[in-house]
């Protein structure tokens, strides 16, 4: 990482987190008294192919004691009606602000993949992982709502599965692979303002 990818990444988190702290407290509030404990949902997540970290998310979905794999249709009645909302909007990504702050993320970069999948396809990992996971980037502006469709057709964890591995990681792969060989911080500030106008704009 650059140090003018690392300084955006900083004073970008910072201002956030005192712009939205107010936000965020009511949010958390409101999650308290319509979903009760737990606020946070915490997930291992891979900053690299060998290093793992907690990404952190506000919960959108009842406790179950397995939770595994990417969110699909099976897991669909498991999303509380606050959690729709937030994920709607994306606001259950909030906490992630913490993440970029301890450098585990980036606000731009690809996406930070589950063990399974990164043990799964260790070569192509390999390259997209050489650059740090994001909040946000090209993939996730152009393939997130497809990806959503494709997986909320399924019916099961197996199918689930598949889909995303068979789908949704080659096509997410080669945007940030992409994004990767093209990256400039100008180009960085523009992909954050695109998933601003993209997220207030959706139907």
């Amino acid at each position: 990482m650059t140090l003018s990818k690392r300084l955006l990444d900083l004073t970008l988190a910072l201002f956030l987190s005192l712009l939205l702290a107010l936000p965020t407290l009511a949010l958390v509030i409101l999650l308290l008294l319509r979903q009760g404990r737990p606020i946070l949902y915490r997930s291992e997540r891979m900053r690299s192919a060998t290093r793992p970290f907690q990404l952190w998310k506000f919960r959108t979905m009842t406790v179950a004691t397995s939770d595994t794999g990417v969110s699909g249709g099976d897991k669909s009645a498991r999303i509380t009606p606050v959690g729709r909302w937030l994920r709607r909007y994306r606001l259950d990504e909030i906490p992630q602000l913490w993440n970029i702050l301890r450098g585990d993320m980036s606000f731009v970069g690809p996406r930070p993949p589950l063990r399974q999948y990164v043990e799964r396809f260790p070569g192509l990992y390999a390259r997209v992982l050489a650059s740090r996971p994001g909040l946000t980037g090209l993939a996730t502006l152009h393939f997130r709502r497809h990806e959503e469709r494709l997986l909320a057709a399924c019916t099961s964890q197996a199918q689930t599965d598949a889909v995303y591995a068979r789908r949704c990681i080659p096509r997410k792969a080669q945007l940030d692979l992409i994004w990767q060989r093209n990256r400039s911080t100008c180009g960085d500030f523009l992909l954050i303002l695109a998933t601003i106008g993209q997220v207030l704009g959706r139907k």
